[in-house]
């Protein structure tokens, strides 16, 4: 490819909507254009590094067993009504009728539509297991989409599914998607960690996540230092800590003016904000009261919330109106007194304190000397904190948690019977006994990959990519190709790059030569050649790695090896 061919429109400026360094990149190395909220056209660049992320999924997924193909993004209701999401899975589901009123919607993911392809076919249990993927777009209505292709409504995704007779052969399938996985990653020439996830509204019994480490990630990710424990943010189940042993004080309710907050409360009391209970109220999606108490140093996981009440998908923070209906007052609010029927729930920290304060649901007073397990009736105990810096490992006991950011990239889950059951997707077994299917699904987020690589390997020139998906391994630069012997050398250069295998560009451009180079930067080809001046008058070819900035000058007849090696060496 010859650059005066290639659609890559290349910026100085970064977008004002851009606030990560994907996005900015992604737009100014001329990889994608903005189509609607959270929809993008992804250019010549983008789409060769696509392609070979793609590449090297399909090689691990066919080395792992799978087996391609390719299913309708469009999704008949009644199939997710069989399962029994069509009404759970929420707003992100982007749902639609036919001419003839027939509801259906563009795919979120298809644990449905391959249940329902496979039941009519897996009858024995002679057939298993059996691994079925394939890589397409999917689509979410994300509330917010933001970060470019990180978090969109449209993005392409590798989604693999596998059916076993039992549940052995279901963890078996589980270890050679999670070592597949491993190695995608790895050969993508990224750094990541796989970490124990919640499995959301996917489902199952078990999952991991495969995050890439990146300081502007959206997840948090706890990790030892003891052990080789790692979570989600979402996922990490803590210990709950004891408080130190008092003798129980008699409740007491006291005058508290004009302390709302925690740490107006502490200062006011002149007490530890460790001695504080404070409430946080959300409401679900059939506007059920959820009220969660916890230590008043703590923050709430809201997934662990969610997951603690029953029926409930997603929260919200509740309404004024209904706090006060509840029996509630905001900002003074604790268990005692709250009407039965509303759901309190009290984090396992919270619910061992001693003679600690909380709200005496009254404007401007609080109850001192509380102990929630003699003063709190009617609540649900549950781990319902937020994972903090140097919070106890849960895995080993004696490590502590340290909280790092990454990107999401992909997640396996372990999934059962869930959707075998509900779609009677079942098979014979050896004695010729009908039993449900064993399954698991596997995806990879292809486009938030390639931005996952870049929040990974960038500086303040532009892209710095991995060889391994870089959209071209080299790029041979005509310093000045209106010189007609510079511009023959660099086509002569390219052809032979061309002809030992290598994926080349030639940028043979009618530009100044800094405005080429700043371009390599920002593109990020992993090695620029220049051929100027100084390769006419004495054949040195200058060679440039772009992840260091070396510079390494060689002669004619050894240019060639010089970067095969330093490809070699990516």
């Amino acid at each position: 490819m010859r650059a005066t061919n290639l659609y890559a429109p290349t910026l100085r400026n970064t977008p004002a909507e851009a606030e990560i360094a994907s996005h900015r990149l992604l737009y100014r190395a001329g990889l994608i254009r903005k189509s609607a909220g959270g929809m993008y056209t992804y250019l010549p660049l983008a789409w060769r590094t696509l392609r070979k992320i793609e590449q090297i999924i399909r090689e691990e997924m066919d080395a792992a067993g799978g087996q391609e193909i390719m299913m309708p993004i469009l999704q008949p209701a009644e199939l997710w009504e069989e399962s029994g999401r069509w009404g759970a899975y929420g707003a992100e589901m982007m749902r639609i009728q036919d001419r003839h009123e027939r509801a259906f919607c563009l795919g979120p993911t298809h644990e449905e539509m391959i249940t329902a392809l496979v039941r009519d076919e897996l009858r024995s249990y002679k057939q298993l297991p059996v691994m079925l993927y394939q890589i397409q777009d999917k689509f979410r209505d994300e509330r917010r989409p933001r970060f470019g292709v990180m978090r969109s409504r449209e993005f392409i995704m590798q989604d693999l599914y596998s059916f076993d007779k039992d549940v052995e052969g279901m963890h078996e399938s589980y270890r050679k998607m999670y070592e597949a996985y491993t190695n995608v990653f790895t050969r993508c020439g990224l750094n990541f960690r796989a970490v124990e996830a919640d499995c959301g509204a996917i489902g199952g019994g078990r999952s991991e996540e495969f995050t890439v480490l990146a300081p502007e990630g959206e997840s948090r990710i706890a990790c030892c230092d003891a052990c080789s424990y790692a979570a989600s943010d979402e996922k990490a189940q803590l210990r709950p800590l004891d408080a130190p042993d008092e003798a129980e004080l008699p409740l007491e309710k006291v005058s508290t003016p004009h302390t709302s907050t925690i740490a107006l409360l502490a200062e006011f009391l002149k007490i530890p904000v460790e001695k504080t209970i404070k409430a946080v109220a959300y409401q679900t999606e059939e506007d059920v009261l959820v009220l969660a108490f916890l230590r008043g140093d703590h923050e709430v996981n809201e997934v662990k919330l969610a997951n603690a009440v029953p029926g409930a998908r997603e929260l919200r923070m509740a309404d004024e109106a209904a706090i006060r209906a509840a029996g509630g007052c905001p900002g003074f609010m604790s268990p005692i007194g709250i009407k039965e029927g509303t759901h309190i729930v009290v984090d396992e920290t919270a619910m061992r304190m001693k003679n600690a304060v909380s709200g005496a649901n009254e404007q401007d007073y609080h109850y001192t000397n509380v102990n929630p397990v003699r003063d709190f009736a009617h609540v649900t105990v549950a781990d319902i904190r937020l994972v903090a810096e140097g919070d106890l490992c849960p895995a080993c006991g004696e490590g502590h948690l340290h909280i790092s950011r990454g990107i999401e990239a992909g997640q396996i889950f372990a999934l059962g019977t869930k959707y075998s059951e509900a779609m009677q997707a079942n098979f014979l077994d050896v004695d010729g006994k009908l039993k449900p299917l064993q399954m698991g699904c596997y995806g990879i987020g292809v486009g938030r990959t390639m931005a996952a690589a870049i929040e990974q390997n960038h500086d303040e020139h532009g892209i710095i990519w991995p060889r391994a998906i870089a959209p071209y391994e080299v790029v041979v630069v005509a310093v000045n190709a209106k010189v007609e012997e510079q511009l023959a050398y660099a086509e002569e250069i390219y052809e032979e790059l061309r002809a030992a295998g290598i994926d080349v560009l030639l940028d043979d451009r009618r530009e100044r030569a800094g405005v080429k180079f700043n371009d390599c930067d920002l593109i990020g080809y992993p090695v620029r050649i220049a051929i100027g001046p100084k390769t006419i008058e004495n054949g040195s070819i200058e060679v440039k790695l772009r992840r260091t900035g070396e510079l390494v000058n060689f002669a004619r007849d050894t240019y060639l090896k010089g970067v095969r090696d330093m490809l070699a060496a990516l």
